[in-house]
Parts: C-alpha cells; sequence; structure tokens
C-alpha cells in the first residue's frame, strides 16, 4: 500500500496551463488577506479577517503548521496567488476530501475547476484512491457548479450538520468514484 501522505509531500506542487498548485507562506499573507477580509468571499466559509495580522496567523497555525493536502492557487502568469485548495486523504477509507476558497474577483474564469482536476488526477491516477467527495453550504449554488463541472455527483443534504459563523447550516455532499473519473 502507498503511503499516501508521502505522495501529497512529493506532490506539493502542481501545474496546469494556467495554474501553480504550492504551499502556503507566509510571503502569500497580502495575497490571501485580500480575499479573506472580503465578506463576499468568506460569507459561506468563516468570518472575515479585520486585518493582515489575522490572515498571518491563520497561514502560520493552519496552512503552515500541517501544510501536506493545502495548496496555494497561483496564476501562473502573474505569480499572484488568488486562493487555496485543500485535500485531505482517509487512508483507511481511501478516500479525500476536497475544499476550496478563491478571492471573487476571479470567480467565473474557471481557476477553481482546473485547480480541483489537478487534484483528481493526484487522486485517482497518483495515488489510488477510490473516492473524492466534497461539500458546501446549500446556500452557495456557484461551488455546487464547480463541483458538477468536476463530474462529482450530488449524494444528498445533510440538515443543520455544519457550524457556518456561528449557525448550524444544511451542506450539500458530492462524490466521484475511481471508475467514474476514468470513465470520464
Amino acid at each position: 500500500m502507498n503511503n499516501l501522505n508521502l505522495l501529497l509531500v512529493k506532490h506539493n506542487q502542481m501545474e496546469s496551463e494556467r495554474l501553480l498548485l504550492r504551499p502556503i507562506t507566509l510571503n502569500d499573507a497580502e495575497d490571501m488577506f485580500e480575499y479573506t477580509s472580503d465578506e463576499e468571499t468568506t460569507r459561506f466559509i468563516y468570518e472575515h479577517h479585520k486585518d493582515l495580522e489575522q490572515t498571518k496567523n491563520l497561514i502560520a497555525n493552519y496552512f503552515v503548521k500541517e501544510p501536506i493536502g493545502k495548496y496555494a492557487i497561483v496564476l501562473r502568469e502573474s505569480n499572484k496567488m488568488v486562493g487555496a485548495i485543500e485535500f485531505r486523504v482517509d487512508d483507511w477509507n481511501k478516500s479525500g476530501d476536497l475544499g476550496f476558497t478563491l478571492n471573487r474577483h476571479y470567480w467565473g474564469k474557471g481557476y477553481m475547476t482546473e485547480a480541483g482536476k489537478l487534484i483528481l488526477s493526484l487522486a485517482f491516477n497518483v495515488m489510488g484512491l477510490e473516492r473524492v467527495f466534497s461539500a458546501h453550504e446549500v446556500k452557495n449554488s456557484a461551488s455546487g457548479k464547480v463541483l458538477d463541472r468536476l463530474g462529482m455527483k450530488c449524494e444528498g443534504i445533510l440538515r443543520k450538520n455544519q457550524m457556518i459563523k456561528g449557525q448550524l447550516v444544511d451542506s450539500v455532499h458530492y462524490s466521484i468514484l475511481k471508475e467514474e473519473y476514468l470513465d470520464s
């Protein structure tokens, strides 16, 4: 059996036509603050950041402290960090959980779908996983469209299962199986 964390470490950088996925560092703080401080970008995830120091603390205590499977989404053309994508692996169940955030100024350009395709290729072609899943707050239909474009199927809605900004909200759950990915 492959050591899945070792594979994530070996693939801590990936490239597509327009994007570079790489580890997040403190050098990304200003680009990240651009979207963590934006209420529209964060409305379905967490309270927006009030100052740059809050974003630096997030980077240090979350992204740098345990970096495996956490990537900056960087535009290759400008070297600008426009979002983050995270892939948490469950060795026992041969599955992975996909999460993402994108600066709203870059919505509608296909960047998140492009980044998601890199993660799915890693999951199924390199790591040999059987299932990748994701979820979004029920009101966040844009994330659902990204998951649809990645070939994921809606599995259902869990009611009041996730705490966001102090409120229990419903979440829509999606997945794609290895055979579905390979047949697409």
